[in-house]
């Protein structure tokens, strides 16, 4: 359980505090920053040093570039949601599919009330990958997340959605009938999503959405 102090709130308020679970640990990390390719390209000497002895939870609204490097999830609490996404060999883009996942977390974790955390443990990072190969993976994302993002950040899931699956399945329809738009991608990676949860009740017939 994680304690919260609220942001923005008046000075008589500030003793509140709210408890809740924890469902994915983002640990950060030193030395080789992840950054984008054209950011890589620019700034290829950029070290990070600053060590911050802390653990903080992002709070309520608010999105996070989720890394599969240097992570933990609670199988139970957030496990469906937990799908890289259709990317790689084969797919319109790379590189963004542990983001693609942390998006989808955070607004169901907002949703339901869970807790995702960033700061401790840090881990050190000393493998850069290389820019030009990054680029050619992150071309349309760098030009799509200036839709997915704002898509995320307005996304409000029914109440009726009361476990990740059924989260999952509205996020889906969303996906296709929003970002659809963009590229047919969309539509396949909506698709991808209905199937990845299929695949999770079938694997886990304890924990399948009624």
């Amino acid at each position: 359980m994680i304690q919260l102090e609220p942001k923005s709130m008046p000075l008589s308020s500030t003793s509140r505090t709210f408890c809740v679970p924890t469902a994915i640990s983002h640990g950060l990390w030193l030395n080789i920053p992840d950054y984008d390719a054209p950011t890589q390209l620019v700034k290829p000497l950029e070290r990070n040093t600053r060590y911050v002895d802390t653990v903080l939870t992002i709070p309520k609204g608010t999105l996070f570039p989720m890394c599969g490097m240097n992570l933990a999830f609670d199988r139970d609490l957030i496990g469906p949601a937990m799908y890289f996404g259709l990317m790689g060999d084969g797919q319109p883009i790379g590189r963004y599919d542990d983001m693609w996942a942390g998006w989808c977390c955070k607004v169901i974790c907002d949703h339901l009330g869970l807790g995702i955390k960033t700061g401790l443990p840090y881990i050190y990072h000393s493998k850069a990958s290389n820019p030009f190969v990054n680029l050619r993976k992150e071309y349309k994302g760098i030009f799509w997340q200036e839709d997915i993002i704002p898509f995320f950040q307005n996304m409000v899931l029914p109440k009726e959605c009361t476990t990740v699956q059924k989260c999952y399945i509205e996020m889906s329809k969303q996906v296709k009938e929003k970002l659809g738009k963009i590229d047919p991608y969309f539509d396949k990676l909506a698709d991808a999503m209905v199937t990845w949860i299929e695949a999770w009740d079938e694997l886990n017939p304890a924990k399948a959405s009624s």
